[in-house]
């Protein structure tokens, strides 16, 4: 006779052999299952990740920053017409620059830059499934993967040459070394976050503030068992890992640089309002996405534990530091990206799985109950309004104006080419910002300097040179050419003017212009011209 325990949900079974056997093959089914299809939303994930970050990727050229590291990299690997313009030394550490270098020894191309960028994009979403799989379980990490794979955000950034990218991914993966430690518990994992913690930092700088993160998780999570001594040596190899870059700047004469540019970034002007990330932030990550990892804090906040400590430290302190900090650009919060995805794809997978196992004998509580089929269509329907916020950001764009982090330039590229084919080799450029110089650098491959780069030292990026005197150097020739682009224009109408009123004053001429095809708000489409080239003559 079979004999059950009666009484409150989640008490213990005691069931017959004959139950116990069919009991056992339902879990042991059920485990297949979620490996399966775990396994099968991972590759898709891959997959779709793939083609909205290749979709297109070099329909338009570099934009400024992706000139500026490209430009860095073909220095380090002497490629003639731009070892001679770009500094090897900038602001940033040099580790993508030096791989990207190794990449030109064999090809040059701007396309090559991008499709590095995408394959560290895509390790960053398989991470993602590591850390889901680590604190969670294969469902929820294959789910936490496939909502960043197609994560307008990470799609964005992940298409572009960035630091940022790379640095995201050295991030996820201290992230997925801190989940090993937790569940683990063993030291090598905490010393192995300290050497990935070095490489986010070797990637772009701004990455350090992650080590905040860390310390409040660690301070927050009483249950793990940290001791001093494995935490100071977390610490020295992070300091080991990170060291070339400042000893290589001091090696290189440009401490003086350095410094510079730290004072710089801290007195430098806020460039957005305080509102910035609010109102851009959530199209971004995706509300429903946002709404459904809000929702699982809450729902399953009995179920927490240091797991949804590091999580949200992850989120917390990074978005904080941002947030007050007045200097705010769009990729700056990409980091925030996994855990966003991993809390999400926490509850969407607790939704599955308690419809799976509905029709399985049960032997943890059920805190809700929900269908399989609509389990499904939540996890479909997140990731759809994930996908098709991605596929309309990847299409080309169609705008005279421009968000620094969101994409290419339009006409900057067949802008250089232009001047590569039809430009004296000597000849100088005057623009409006450092942002359209920087692009004329790099594909024109002469040089240029920006208007609007201040004289005082604690107002510029210290890379960049400024023009003393426009209309000495115009009229010693040292200036040949003026640049005017909408970009620019649309940020700074005042130096868009100055520099008009230099194109008047010394009878600018143009010579060359690059339009392209926008919609007039009515409707219509109209051709709008983006870049205009002018010679002058004093």
């Amino acid at each position: 006779m079979d004999t059950r325990t009666e009484g409150k949900v989640g008490a213990p079974l005691k069931i017959s052999g004959t139950t116990t056997v069919s009991s056992t093959r339902a879990v042991a089914a059920s485990r297949v299952y979620e490996v399966v299809v775990s396994r099968v939303i991972l590759a898709l994930a891959l997959a779709a990740g793939a083609y909205l970050r290749l979709w297109q990727i070099n329909a338009m050229g570099y934009n400024t920053d992706e000139a500026v590291y490209a430009g860095q990299a073909a220095a380090i690997s002497g490629i003639a017409g731009l070892k001679d313009i770009f500094p090897v030394f900038r602001a940033h550490p040099l580790l993508v620059q030096f791989v990207l270098s190794l990449i030109y020894r064999v090809y040059f191309s701007d396309l090559v830059g991008r499709l590095l960028a995408v394959a560290v994009g895509l390790g960053t979403v398989y991470v993602t499934y590591l850390i889901g799989k680590t604190l969670y379980g294969r469902l929820p990490g294959a789910l936490a993967a496939a909502a960043l794979a197609v994560m307008p955000y990470h799609v964005i950034v992940s298409r572009q040459l960035l630091l940022d990218g790379p640095m995201v991914f050295f991030a996820t993966l201290t992230l997925y070394m801190l989940a090993r430690f937790g569940k683990s518990q063993k030291p090598a994992w905490l010393y192995a976050s300290g050497v990935a913690m070095g490489l986010t930092f070797l990637s772009k700088e701004t990455g350090i503030i992650l080590v905040g993160a860390i310390f409040v998780f660690l301070a927050l999570s009483p249950a793990l068992r940290v001791r001093i001594g494995d935490l100071i040596l977390a610490v020295l190899l992070l300091v080991v890992v990170s060291v070339p870059f400042p000893l290589s700047i001091f090696l290189a004469g440009g401490s003086s640089t350095g410094r510079n540019y730290l004072t710089w970034q801290l007195f430098r002007r806020p460039n957005h309002p305080w509102s910035f990330y609010l109102q851009n932030l959530p199209s971004a990550l995706g509300i429903v996405l946002i709404l459904v990892a809000v929702l699982g804090l809450i729902v399953l906040w009995r179920e927490r534990s240091w797991r949804e400590v590091l999580l949200l430290s992850w989120i917390i302190v990074p978005f904080a530091f941002f947030q007050i900090w007045p200097v705010k650009g769009y990729q700056y919060l990409l980091p925030i990206a996994p855990s966003a995805a991993l809390l999400a794809g926490r509850l969407v997978a607790k939704l599955v799985n308690h419809g799976q196992r509905a029709r399985l004998p049960a032997r943890s509580p059920a805190y809700f109950s929900v269908p399989p089929v609509l389990s499904w269509l939540v996890a479909g329907g997140l990731l759809f309004s994930l996908g098709t916020a991605s596929w309309q950001q990847v299409q080309p764009e169609t705008s005279s104006s421009f968000l620094a982090g969101t994409g290419g330039v339009p006409g900057g590229r067949e802008t250089g080419a232009w001047i590569v084919q039809n430009v004296p080799g000597k000849a100088t450029f005057m623009t409006i910002g450092p942002s359209m110089a920087n692009i004329i650098e790099f594909y024109g491959q002469r040089k240029a300097y920006g208007l609007s780069v201040s004289a005082n030292p604690l107002h510029r990026n210290p890379s960049y040179e400024p023009i003393l005197n426009p209309d000495l150097q115009i009229r010693d020739s040292d200036l040949q050419y003026i640049v005017w682009d909408s970009f620019s224009a649309a940020r700074s109408s005042f130096f868009s003017n100055q520099i008009m009123s230099y194109v008047k004053k010394y009878n600018g001429r143009v010579v060359h212009t690059e339009s392209i095809t926008v919609n007039d708000g009515h409707g219509n489409m109209v051709v709008t011209p983006v870049i205009i080239i002018y010679e002058v003559h004093p």
